[in-house]
Order: structure tokens, then C-alpha cells, then sequence
């Protein structure tokens, strides 16, 4: 039986989109889901532009192809991900994060 999650993306594949907006897909998840949501979001942005609003710092390094870093909303990074994961200030003060890499 497909969980919640997987229904919603479900009817995204269905769906011939350009850009997709998701606003923190991998939240609510069982441990293991946010996994398959990782595959199914890597699927889905073959033919489409993907603005993803996430927390879950695996899921956003596996998935962009650029990351913003807002605090407060304000843009304070922005780059590529090896750029935010090289950058000890970024990952630091910006992610809460000592050790990416």
C-alpha cells in the first residue's frame, strides 16, 4: 500500500509539469521513505524545474543543482552544492552543519 507521500507524487508523475514548487516533501515520512522520495523527485526532474523547500540537508544535497540558504528570509548562500558543502561558514552558521563532506 503506497503511503500519503508517495500517493501525492504519484499524481505529480501523472502530471506533465514544467515547475513544480514542494514545500518540504520529506517531512512526516517514516525513516526509510524520505529515501524513495529522494528517487522519485530524481526521476521527476528529468523534464521538469523543481523549487524544493527542504530541511532534510541528504535530500537537498542529493537532489539541487543549486542551493539558496535563507535564514529568516533572506538569502545568505548561494551556490552549488559543493560550494555550500566546501564552504565552512556556509555549512556552519547557515546549515548547523560541522562536517558534510
Amino acid at each position: 500500500m503506497a503511503s500519503r507521500g508517495q500517493s501525492k507524487f504519484g499524481m505529480l508523475l501523472a502530471s506533465v509539469l514544467k515547475v513544480m514548487l514542494l514545500d518540504e516533501p520529506t517531512s512526516g515520512t517514516s525513516r526509510d521513505e524520505p529515501l524513495d522520495m529522494i528517487a522519485i523527485l530524481r526521476g521527476l526532474r528529468k523534464g521538469s524545474t523543481i523549487v524544493l523547500l527542504e530541511r532534510d540537508a541528504d535530500a537537498v544535497f542529493e537532489l539541487a543543482d543549486r542551493i539558496s540558504v535563507l535564514v529568516t528570509g533572506n538569502i545568505v548562500a548561494s551556490s552549488l552544492p559543493d560550494g555550500v558543502r566546501n564552504n565552512e561558514t556556509e555549512r556552519t552558521s547557515c546549515l548547523g552543519y560541522e562536517d558534510l563532506a
